[in-house]
């Protein structure tokens, strides 16, 4: 009997010993991170940059997996139905606040991601075809109102994609009548504005900048809460008087429900230290993006915050599936 008892003891006291220690040793194999969006957009360079800085602070490779399709739910719903076990992460953006609020019948519950940290923001900019008599934002609309009733035509990328909140924001701020235009993706939206068949419409500043600085479209104001650092010379909504047109294509870390959360609080420290090195911040200032981060909690509080206020919006402009 005793003899029993006291291999249950030292049972019970290697578990203990071992079993936190193989825990410890996470990442012990490579991790996913995957990018609900196709290859060259703001959301996968910025996790291509960030990863790549991660990857020497964790000791493992992290590869980028793009899952695109429906308006980032394909991918995101591969991630929240995934093993909580650290090695699978989704890049998320403004699709992870407001899918459930427009889409019907997505294939996840909000409550299956758990937010690890923000990355960066690709600042969102209004653009419109050199061909308007504009070059800020109170000119914009004083053109715009003198098209009066047939209103100008504003091209997003697709149902309530970032363009389109912002298009939804002006007409409230202006209540100047905009024809929402959608496309498959931002480049389709900006090759509509280029062409001139289509007057306006807002994209990240990775898609628009080689354009603006080619000269081949006018910029008239950044909605992001700060002037760009790429190009400085661009004031913003808020400076211009409309503080309440705001938004930008941010990038951010979650995982599925369940990740420990030591994994969590390891994986958003290595993402602030990559966050801080002259080479992460050099490359995305170079594509017009900006390094942002926090804690967990920062993200958390972004979330919600975002969702409610987006959320208000869309069910004011009637954007949901009917």
């Amino acid at each position: 009997m005793i003899d029993r008892l006291l291999l249950v003891a030292v049972s019970v006291l290697l578990y203990a010993v071992l079993v936190p220690a193989a825990r410890a040793e996470w990442p012990e194999r490579p991790i996913r991170w995957i990018v609900p969006f196709g290859p060259g957009g703001a959301n996968d360079l910025i996790a291509r940059v960030a990863a790549e800085a991660v990857r020497k602070g964790l000791g493992q490779p992290i590869v980028i997996e793009n899952r695109p399709g429906a308006g980032a739910v394909i991918g995101t719903a591969a991630v929240a139905k995934s093993a909580g076990d650290g090695y699978t992460f989704l890049i998320g953006g403004t699709g992870v606040v407001t899918n459930s609020l427009l889409l019907k019948n997505i294939p996840y519950a909000d409550s299956e991601l758990v937010p690890v940290g923000m990355i960066a923001v690709a600042p969102s900019i209004i653009v419109v075809h050199p061909g308007i008599p504009a070059s800020n934002m109170r000119e914009f609309f004083a053109w715009a109102k003198a098209q009066g009733a047939k209103g100008v035509n504003w091209a997003t990328a697709g149902s309530g994609s970032t363009p389109h909140f912002v298009a939804e924001m002006i007409k409230e701020a202006t209540g100047i009548p905009l024809n929402i235009v959608p496309y498959r993706s931002g480049g389709d939206s900006v090759t509509a504005v280029l062409s001139n068949s289509v007057s306006a419409t807002s994209e990240a500043s990775i898609v628009v900048l080689p354009q603006v600085q080619a000269g081949l479209l006018k910029p008239i104001a950044t909605t992001y809460g700060k002037r760009i650092s790429a190009y400085p010379s661009l004031p913003t909504t808020a400076e211009q008087g409309y503080p309440t047109v705001a938004i930008g294509h941010w990038a951010g870390l979650l995982a599925p429900l369940g990740t420990p959360q030591p994994i969590i609080d390891r994986m958003n420290g290595e993402l602030q230290a990559a966050l801080k090195t002259p080479e992460v911040v050099g490359k995305l200032s170079r594509s017009g993006i900006e390094p942002a981060g926090g804690s967990v909690a920062d993200f958390a509080a972004f979330i919600v915050s975002e969702r409610k206020r987006l959320g208000d919006i869309a069910v004011k402009a009637q954007m949901a599936e009917p």
